[in-house]
């Protein structure tokens, strides 16, 4: 088979396709409609590379070229960029070229191609999202307007909603005002809606409920980590998970001197939110419970806390819950409080640490 690799650029309606050989020449171009596409690609011989960026719709090519036999690899559009031969002519053709260079690369980092119940689970944290974002909205906006006839309503869901259950005993504000809630109302049930089904995937779900026993992981960090990484078996250990997460320092780097800045805010953005947000209820866990029945990971959190800033703190619980997941995840185990004490760091007979760290567990 001469074609090595075929980069898709695509798009809603006219994709473009560079076929590249083994020596990095291109073969051919083609322009084809998205029912042209399909018919074409079911044509492509068995085991052939086909590159696209991971954008809208990526997911559903890369699962269909696997029912055709081919190995689709899907690209962060970062990682394409540089290939791209003239930065300053960007087009359809061109990034198709570019698209299949970059995916040649040995050293090229893919995206996992979603199943279609990883695709649905995550569907329900993108509507939850939007509606959370919709009813923050709705509810300034509430205030706002309440502002106008002199009712001005805290920041607080609650306190909006004992202001907008109290308009009755205002007897200037025009009856129009008190239907406007109901809006704001009906955005907040359906995001209850949306936590129920979330909740619901979670308990059916035995991986999700192996996370669970995590202090500061719930139901909903659970199942987008289910949804996101799947068997997280595309990762080679927990730190490219934490590193993929943005959950690392940036580096800045020269002449054998390190320097470490901010964390990287890199990869999936909703996952590393969630995980840090639940930190915090791993950090107040661990000031509040005795040191003779605190666990190791405690233990460890309260020494943190001691040394470091409440944020940084917080980062490095969301990196260590990040790597313990994809532990759990792509060797199928349980959570284990003591499992550090297997690591032959921890056996080797060096009676100093291997005793220390005992006095401190």
């Amino acid at each position: 088979m001469k074609t090595i690799t075929i980069g898709v650029d695509l798009a809603k309606s006219v994709f473009s396709v560079c076929e590249v050989d083994g020596s990095g020449r291109v073969l051919r171009r083609l322009d084809l409609k998205r029912d042209a596409f399909s018919v074409w690609l079911a044509q492509v011989p068995a085991g052939a590379v086909v590159a696209m960026e991971a954008c809208s719709g990526a997911h559903y090519w890369g699962r269909l070229c696997l029912e055709y036999g081919l190995q689709p690899r899907l690209m962060a559009a970062q990682f394409v960029t540089p290939f791209r031969k003239n930065r300053t002519a960007k087009n359809d053709r061109n990034d198709a070229e570019a698209i299949a260079t970059a995916a040649r690369q040995g050293n090229m980092r893919f995206v996992p191609v979603k199943t279609i119940d990883q695709q649905a689970r995550l569907s329900w944290h993108r509507v939850r999202e939007g509606y959370k974002v919709e009813s923050l909205a709705i509810g300034n906006h509430l205030r706002g307007l309440l502002a106008e006839f002199g009712i001005v309503v805290a920041k607080s869901d609650h306190a909006l909603r004992v202001a907008l259950a109290d308009l009755d005993q205002h007897t200037a504000l025009p009856p129009e005002m008190r239907e406007l809630s109901a809006h704001w109302v009906h955005v907040g049930t359906a995001v209850d809606a949306c936590s129920a089904r979330i909740d619901a995937h979670a308990r059916a779900d035995e991986r999700c409920a192996r996370m669970r026993t995590i202090i500061g992981i719930g139901a909903i960090t659970a199942d987008a980590a289910i949804a996101t990484l799947g068997d997280a078996k595309e990762f080679r250990n927990g730190r490219q998970v934490s590193a993929w997460l943005g959950l690392v320092p940036t580096q800045h780097s020269s002449g054998g001197h390190a320097r470490l800045g901010s964390i990287s805010c890199l990869g999936d953005g909703y996952l590393r939110t969630l995980l840090i947000q639940g930190t915090r209820s791993s950090l107040q866990r661990a000031k509040a419970v005795s040191v003779e029945k605190a666990t190791p990971e405690q233990i460890w959190i309260r020494q943190l806390a001691c040394r470091m800033p409440f944020g940084k703190v917080l980062v490095a619980i969301a990196n260590k819950h990040a790597r313990q997941l994809w532990a759990m995840l792509a060797h199928d185990e349980t959570y284990d409080a003591d499992a550090w004490l297997k690591h032959p760091m921890v056996q080797r007979p060096a009676g100093k640490h291997a005793n220390t760290m005992s006095t401190v567990a």
